[in-house]
Parts: C-alpha cells; sequence; structure tokens
C-alpha cells in the first residue's frame, strides 16, 4: 500500500478532490458467446473493501468511489448488463456505508462512468433503488477520433458544437426521470479519443470546444466535470515533460475563479447575433455580480457586445468590469503560447502561477469587443441579478 500512501500524500498537499474508480470486473468472467464482450457474474467486493478500511484507518479523504470504466451500454472493452451492475452498484453503496458507518463521512458513489446509452442508463438506476448513485457520471469525446484531419475545423464550427446538446438534454432527463436524488456529472472529457490531437488538443485552439462545453454543460445542470487529463495525452492541461501548462489550463483557471456555481441563462440577440459568438453567464464566483464567457469562434469577425439584464430587469451600468481576454501568440490558433490582455503567461522562476490581471473599465454600461478567436471572461461587479443576490 505504500504506493496508496504517497499518492494520498500528494493529495493532501495539494488540497486535492478524490474520485477513485475500483475494478467493477473483479470476480466476473466473460460470457460465453464467442467475441461478445459481455462479462456476466456478481462483482467481488472485498478488495475495494480493504482498500476503503485502510483508508479510513489512515485518515485520508476520498470524496467519491465509482465503480467500473466505460462498461456500460455496448461498452468499449468489456460491458456488464445494466440490471447486473444496478445490482453490484447498490453493493458498492452497502460497502461504503458500513465501511464509513460512525466515521463522520459517507464518500459519495458514482456510476456508471460511460458513454450515454439511455435504456441502459435508465434500467441501472431503476435496479440499483434510490439513494444508491449519488453522482450519475458519463463520458463525452464528441469531437471523435484525434486522428481526424478535420479536427481544428470541428472545434471552430458551432453547429458541430451544438450538436452534443442532446447528449445533456437526454442525460439530464434520466436524471430527473429516474434518478432525482442524484446530481449529473461529466467523468471525464477530452474532446478527441485516443490522447487526443497532436499538436492540436495541447494548444490554444483546443480551448473553442473546451470552454464552450464547461458553459454547456453547466447549463444544462452538470454539478461537477472533469477533464481528461491533467498529464498524459495529447489533451493534458499540463505538458506531460515540463510541466508547464498548456493553454486550456489558464482557460480552467479562469472557470474556476470567475464562475461561480449558479447558472444564468445568457444569449445573444439583436440584429448583429451571430452563432459563432458563444455565451454563458455565472454569478461570480465569491463576488458580487456576474461573469460572462464569451467564445468568439470566427477567423476573421470581431464582435461589439452589449450586456443586459433581460427579463430580470437589471443592468451592468453602475460599476466597473473586469475583462480577461485570452488569445493565441501572434494570432496562431495551434501556439502553445497564450496571452491575456495581450500579455503572455508563463511561469516565474520558481514555478509559480503568473498573476492573471484584468483589464478594468471603469463604465460597466459601455460595449466591449471580442477579437477574432477571442476569448473573453468578464465580471461586472455591480450587476445586481436576483439569482446571485
Amino acid at each position: 500500500m505504500s504506493r496508496w500512501d504517497e499518492l494520498n500524500v500528494f493529495f493532501g498537499k495539494t488540497n486535492t478532490t478524490v474520485t477513485f474508480g475500483l475494478n467493477a470486473l473483479k470476480g466476473r468472467s466473460k460470457a460465453a458467446g464467442g467475441n461478445d464482450t459481455l462479462y456476466a457474474g456478481d462483482w467481488d467486493g472485498r478488495n475495494a473493501r480493504d482498500l476503503m478500511r485502510y483508508t479510513v484507518g489512515k485518515g485520508y479523504h476520498i470524496e467519491s468511489w465509482e465503480l467500473g470504466n466505460e462498461l456500460c451500454g455496448g461498452g468499449v472493452a468489456a460491458r456488464v448488463a445494466a440490471a447486473q451492475y444496478g445490482r453490484d452498484v447498490a453493493r458498492l453503496k452497502r460497502v461504503v456505508e458500513r465501511v464509513y458507518n460512525g466515521t463522520g463521512e459517507e464518500p459519495k458513489v458514482l456510476a456508471p462512468g460511460g458513454f450515454y446509452d439511455g435504456a441502459w442508463f435508465s434500467e441501472m438506476l431503476r435496479v440499483s433503488g434510490a439513494g444508491a448513485v449519488d453522482g450519475v457520471t458519463h463520458h463525452i469525446y464528441n469531437l471523435g477520433s484525434g486522428k481526424d484531419r478535420d479536427l481544428i475545423k470541428k472545434m471552430q464550427d458551432p453547429g458541430y458544437l451544438d450538436q452534443v446538446k442532446k447528449t445533456f438534454r437526454d442525460v439530464a432527463a434520466t436524471v430527473r426521470d429516474v434518478a432525482p436524488w442524484s446530481s449529473l456529472w461529466v467523468g471525464e472529457s477530452g474532446g478527441a479519443y485516443n490522447s487526443g490531437g497532436k499538436d492540436v488538443s495541447d494548444r490554444y485552439v483546443d480551448s473553442f470546444w473546451y470552454l464552450d462545453q464547461l458553459g454547456m454543460s453547466a447549463a444544462h445542470g452538470t454539478r461537477v466535470y472533469c477533464r481528461q487529463a491533467l498529464v498524459g495525452g495529447n489533451y493534458c492541461l499540463l505538458n506531460t515533460t515540463t510541466f508547464v501548462p498548456n493553454p486550456d489550463y489558464y482557460g480552467a483557471l479562469l472557470w474556476h475563479r470567475l464562475m461561480g456555481p449558479v447558472v444564468l441563462k445568457a444569449a445573444t440577440g439583436g440584429g448583429g447575433s451571430s452563432p459563432y459568438l458563444r455565451s454563458y453567464a455565472h454569478c461570480s464566483r465569491e463576488k458580487p455580480g456576474v461573469t460572462v464567457l464569451l467564445i468568439n469562434l470566427s477567423n476573421s469577425t470581431a464582435f461589439d457586445v452589449a450586456v443586459a439584464g433581460g427579463a430580470l430587469g437589471a443592468a451592468p451600468c453602475g460599476g466597473r468590469r473586469e475583462e480577461y481576454h485570452l488569445s493565441p501568440r501572434g494570432g496562431d490558433i495551434q501556439s502553445q503560447v497564450v496571452l491575456l490582455n495581450g500579455e503572455r503567461l508563463a511561469l516565474g522562476p520558481g514555478g509559480q502561477i503568473p498573476e492573471l490581471r484584468p483589464a478594468v473599465v471603469a463604465d460597466g454600461c459601455s460595449p466591449l469587443r471580442v477579437a477574432p478567436h477571442g476569448v473573453a471572461f468578464v465580471r461586472f461587479t455591480d450587476f445586481k441579478a436576483p439569482a446571485c443576490a
């Protein structure tokens, strides 16, 4: 268990929230039937129970335990029938309750950690029973293969990016109708599968689909979104060799610091409306006001944007706004260097994350410009949205 100890020391030092995936094939055997990837039999949870007991004894904090990886529906390399998996996840819930009884904490149980299949998800949730699954986790790789030569084109195509809305709507409907006690999680998303696209997923252009999907998933009720991956593959947030942040790291950091958990409805309208301008709005995190995310997918058109309160009767006027404009060095969307308000973001001499300073505009009502291929987080400090009170 020395490796587990080392990992938990790391988790503690970095204040990491940990979800751990358990081997859901333990105790099963491949069903008869030639090339079928179906695994049958009950899950053997004794190994998982022993790991939990050790974890509790050492005082390690685990936020949630997830059963298996990509075993739902048709599976990927293996699959488990929905009813069988439902019984097994109910068993996992009982194990968690027993091991953590009297400890003052009880980690969440997550399932199934795979691609959405409506019939499979619904049956699994019904069989597992009320309260068994705390977080319904699904995976999204809507850009297809990382080897696709049209990857960059897809990332800039608003029609293509919108296609995944159906998945978000369908998963949300399943959770609402079958498991209303549960929350909705994107347990894994990296844009393009098979480690992402070389010279694409670790470049500025990747922020188009990534930040758009963060906004879209939140707008559809997603409570947790897990990016694949921190380190490893082409879609890593940190360079695998140097650990220097890739462009998406800074987009994720700005999202984390500025976009609070309360989601507001945002839309672009008027005669200048364009599908290439994506907009999302949240109550600001830990500060008053509202933060708006604007993504310009166009390579040639700049957008001048005025923000209004719409049906809320609210307006951003009366105070300043703080703007965080991201852009690629030299206008090259395949650059690994990202600029914040025109200044290069780079680690300090000791590896420190650079300070992310906004450009302050005194008149919050004045139009703001989003450059071609620009991304802007804009915090309106005095926007009095009732939902943010």
